[in-house]
This record gives structure tokens, sequence and C-alpha cells, in this order.
């Protein structure tokens, strides 16, 4: 699926404001006056909705701020009130769903990274006759957990595509590097990257404190000095990598998932050898345009299959044509 046959769906317009649901939301955006005098394009004119967004991002994730930007994209073209929270631990996530609940959103967007937390106050959205889409992780179980269909990436997939990348390259020894011990998305991609290298690494690394990721992972490239490759699953991540591969001396080439524009810079700069993008754009925005796509016309996109965005990889080849899309903050 390519990013422009969504983007020339949407009609440009108005960013609504977003309401906090609990002390875990970010506010932002503008209104439709706004983007009207700046010469956006017409609101639809079908009832208002209102929609939450609910997120495991942790903070200074920037990957968060670009499937942020999807869906309030869709949410202007589609005349939607967003809520969006995040909390990166389970149990607060399903709070979230909670309160979206008692606020009787006409529709939730949730990512399932712990979805075992998720299960309960997900059934409850359910019971109450709220749809429920899932996006960005839980590929697996969003359809048993009452999602009528799910936005992103195949994560075990994209990590095959790693190892096969990292084989072609003839790297044979790689560390890959889980930020958040139990993330289902998480755990597929390295374990996607075994399942093409068998000499793959597992580190975990406390991925809210940058400083701690940084120590952990030059301790392990000082203990490892056959590591030929380092992969980050995070473009914030990465670069903090980065860093400790240069500060450690080490020879170990950087690959990484996701995106941002200082990313794509060192890839296009030839310092990390290739991302595996899989368009959170389009997760954000797919996900708020399903749940208005179902209230206007009883739409069910995906056809009951997870609808994919995802792996595309991007290496020193073609950084240089994504980078300007990623200074706009859509890949």
């Amino acid at each position: 699926m390519k990013k422009f046959s969504w983007r020339k769906a949407a009609i440009l317009a108005a960013v609504v404001p977003m309401v906090a649901l609990s002390a875990c939301s970010s506010e932002g955006g503008r209104s439709t006056e706004d983007n009207n005098a700046a010469g956006g394009g017409q609101v639809a004119t079908t009832e208002r909705m209102k929609i939450a967004l609910i997120t495991h991002a942790a903070p200074g994730d920037t990957f968060w701020d670009i499937v942020r930007k999807g869906a309030e994209e869709a949410a202007a073209k589609d005349n939607v009130e967003l809520l969006y929270t995040s909390d990166p631990e389970g149990g607060r996530q399903a709070q979230l769903i909670q309160q979206a609940i008692d606020q009787e959103v006409d529709g939730i967007a949730v990512t399932l990274a712990k979805p075992d937390a998720l299960k309960d106050s997900l059934k409850k959205a359910k019971d109450a006759g709220i749809p429920v889409v899932s996006l960005n992780a839980g590929e697996t179980v969003s359809a048993q957990l009452g999602a009528f269909t799910h936005f992103g990436s195949n994560e075990k997939l994209a990590g095959a595509a790693v190892g096969m990348k990292l084989s072609e390259l003839g790297l044979k020894r790689p560390i890959c590097v889980i930020q958040e011990q139990g993330h289902v998305g998480l755990e597929a991609r390295c374990a996607g990257v075994k399942e093409k290298v068998a000499a793959t690494e597992i580190l975990y690394v406390p991925g809210t404190d940058m400083a701690q990721v940084s120590s952990t992972v030059t301790a392990k490239l000082q203990a490892t000095a056959d590591a030929d490759a380092i992969i980050g699953l995070g473009a914030p991540y990465t670069l903090t990598i980065l860093k400790a591969v240069n500060g450690a001396g080490s020879k170990a080439k950087v690959a990484s998932f996701d995106m941002n524009p200082e990313l794509a810079q060192k890839i296009a700069d030839g310092d990390v050898i290739f991302t595996v993008d899989q368009q959170p754009w389009l997760q954000g925005y797919g996900a708020i345009d399903s749940l208005w796509q179902a209230k206007r016309g009883g739409f069910t996109i995906g056809g009951g299959q997870p609808v994919l965005t995802g792996p595309s990889i991007v290496d020193q080849a073609t950084a240089p044509a994504v980078l300007e899309f990623a200074k706009e903050g859509v890949r």
C-alpha cells in the first residue's frame, strides 16, 4: 500500500483541536478557521464524531508524532473531534480506554502492544457498542480483541526483511535491541531477524531512559567484540545506539526500524545502513478514517484482514527521496 493513495483521498482541512482525556494526554492542532484561512479544503458534512486514539507512546518517541499527524489529518477531513492519549504501561492504557468509554466516544483506535492488559477494557467498549480498530501493534490478536480491522506492518515479516538485508550485506552476528520488554511487536521484530540470521542476540534496554540505553549498549558492544551489526527498533533509540557504537569504538554497522528526519539524514550520509519504515502516518490516518467510513456507510476496510502499511526498506540509495517527506512529518 502506498502513501499517496491515502493522501490523495484526503481533503486537506483543519487540524481539529484535541481534548485531553487525562493527564497523559497531549494537546495541539489548528482550528477549521485557521486552516481555511491557509487555503485548506472543506470539512466533511457528516455528523460530528468523537474518536479516541489511545497509544502506548513513550515520552520523547518521535515515531508517535507521525502517527498522530496522520490521525489529525483524517480527523480534520472527516469532521471528527480527536481525543489523543497515551501511556506505555498496559494497565494505565486500559484506564485510558475506560475513560474513552465514559466519554461516550463514537469510536476507539488503539495500539495493542500489551494485549492481555487491554482485553477487559476492550470488551467493555464492545459491550457499550463502541467500534474499535487497532493500529501499529497487535495484528495477530486484533480480531479476537474486538477490532474490526488493523493498520500496521507485519512485524515478524519486517524483522525477516531486516535479517535478509543483513545477510545480503554479509553481516552474521547482529544484536537486536528491544526498548520495551514484553511488547509483542518489538519481540516479533527481533524474532523475524533471528529467523533469518540465527546468531542474532537480543539485548533489552530501558527505553524510557536514553542514558541507560546508551550505557547498556556500550557495555554490550565492549563485551561482544565480534558483533558486526546492531539494530535499533525505533529512530530515537537507533540514534542513541549510533552514538554508543562510535563511543565504544565498535565496528558494528547500525540498522534501524522506523523513521524521523534525523535518522533519514544519517542514512543518506551513510552512518546508518538502512531502516525498515512501517509508514506510521498511514496507520494514524487509516485508523481514524476507517471509523468514520464505518459510521457514514457501514464500510469495513480490510474485509476482516489487517491492512498492511509496510515494511518498506529505506537505504542510502532511497533515503534522499524520503528525506523531504520525513521533514514534513509524514515519514
